[in-house]
């Protein structure tokens, strides 16, 4: 209610009015930079995910299919998508702007995995030794 009275105030007198257009011409373009900033960097993040689409990634398209990328053509500008079961496969080829979300392939998220389970592997080793020491000393201690 007090911005109300500021804004009645401000256009009662002259450079009131002038004073108030223009703050709402600088809110105004404020917020067309502001979109205009976050719409470049959703388009950036876009075409990063468009370039960065390897043979095996899985991929869900604007129009909901799903599948893994079975060819690439860079040419074309497009990628096959493989979608089915086993027994029962089917490919249709898409734009490369058609991509709504994409994740790695699988064999990089088991690859990922597998290298994750070996540095823990590692990690527990010499907690391990360290363990069978303390319990030799223990042992030892106890004769």
């Amino acid at each position: 209610m007090y911005i109300w009275n500021l804004l009645a105030d401000a256009a009662e007198t002259p450079w009131g009015s002038y004073i108030l257009m223009g703050v709402m011409l600088i809110a105004v373009i404020g917020m067309m930079v502001w979109s205009s900033i976050s719409n470049k960097k959703k388009q950036k993040e876009a075409q990063n995910m468009v370039n960065t689409l390897k043979i095996g990634d899985r991929v869900t398209t604007i129009g909901g299919v799903c599948g893994f990328v079975a060819q690439i053509n860079d040419a074309e500008n497009t990628f096959v998508l493989e979608t089915g079961l086993e027994g029962n496969k089917s490919y249709v080829k898409f734009d490369k702007g058609a991509i709504y979300k994409t994740a790695p392939a699988q064999g990089a998220e088991v690859a990922v995995e597998e290298k994750k389970e070996d540095k823990l592997a590692e990690e527990a080793k010499p907690v391990e030794k360290k363990e069978k020491k303390a319990k030799k000393a223990k042992e030892e201690a106890a004769e």
